[in-house]
């Protein structure tokens, strides 16, 4: 087995506090066992989060940073016949204007449902389709676009932005068809009835998009199992809830792997934090290395507080 657990850690004082606080057995012993074998270490400026780069390093692909074809992957996923074109990931988003910059909140705060989803998705399509891209809709967090120019079109991942002034962000995405297609689409939507009827209920309005994941579809044969529970908790700030998460994947999925290293299985585990990504795997160890296992402290934040 193969675990990824995205979010493990983060460049805030509160997340190393609560990692410093936080007991996690499972995950000291299941680290006792393992080896590490791989280190991607970036800085969180990386256009592609590090859980993107492990997930796509187990699969064996290639991609330059911001160029990881992880639209396509979703694609496919959602029932879309992707074929050799080249896809981008476009999520529906909310942006609030602030005095200095503008930020993005989580595309999982709009809550859209398939309804509301398909009906924005309609109102659009003759927006992106008249550009000559090929607009489908996936899910409600999900439509996609594809297009030979997004073959090569480096994009900040999702997880980069959220919560952050896009503008930095936007302006490491070299392609003035995107910056305009989310200002029409801002545009369109702006006196459209689901904003003015989200707008009445205090819902966040539906007023840009974010592309993300271009490029054609690679291979995928690696069972790669990603939990990101922790997630929602580290950009809504919850660090309670963050560290509940903790517990919950170390009394689940952690001790199954770590019962699964115990009788001498496969077993891989990949941290991702917000500047790298660390894998640990059972391999044989040396004489040293058995005994100095027995001495290695028994608290992980050390090495989380890394990520």
């Amino acid at each position: 087995m193969h675990l990824l657990i995205p979010f493990a850690s983060a460049l805030s004082d509160s997340a190393t506090q609560v990692l410093r606080d936080l007991a996690l057995p499972n995950l000291a012993a299941l680290l006792a066992r393992l080896t590490p074998t791989q280190r991607d270490d970036g800085d969180p400026l990386t256009l592609s989060a590090p859980h993107e780069r492990a997930w796509a390093a187990a699969q064996g692909w290639h991609g330059a940073d911001g160029l990881l074809p992880l639209a396509a992957h979703a694609a496919a996923a959602d029932g879309i016949d992707v074929g050799d074109a080249a896809w981008g990931l476009v999520t529906p988003t909310h942006w609030h204007v602030g005095r200095d910059h503008v930020t993005m909140a989580d595309p999982a705060a709009l809550q859209l449902t398939d309804a509301e989803s398909r009906a924005a998705f309609d109102a659009v399509r003759e927006l992106f389709e008249s550009e000559g891209l090929r607009f489908v809709w996936g899910a409600a967090t999900r439509w996609y676009a594809a297009h030979d120019r997004l073959a090569e079109l480096p994009c900040a991942s999702l997880d980069r932005v959220i919560g952050r002034n896009v503008e930095p962000w936007l302006q490491r995405t070299p392609d003035k068809l995107v910056r305009r297609l989310q200002s029409e689409l801002q545009l369109l939507l702006y006196p459209h009835a689901l904003n003015d009827e989200r707008e009445q209920r205090g819902a966040l309005t539906l007023n840009s998009f974010w592309l993300s994941g271009c490029g054609r579809a690679q291979a995928a044969p690696a069972e790669v199992r990603i939990d990101d529970r922790l997630r929602a908790p580290l950009f809504a700030e919850d660090w309670v809830a963050w560290a509940q998460a903790w517990r919950d994947l170390d009394a689940g999925p952690i001790a199954q792997a770590l019962a699964a290293a115990r009788d001498r299985l496969a077993v891989t585990l990949t941290l991702c934090g917000d500047r790298s990504a660390h894998r640990y795997e059972a391999a044989p160890q040396t004489v040293w290395q058995r005994v100095s296992t027995r001495f290695r402290s028994g608290e992980p934040h050390a090495l989380l507080e890394v990520l």
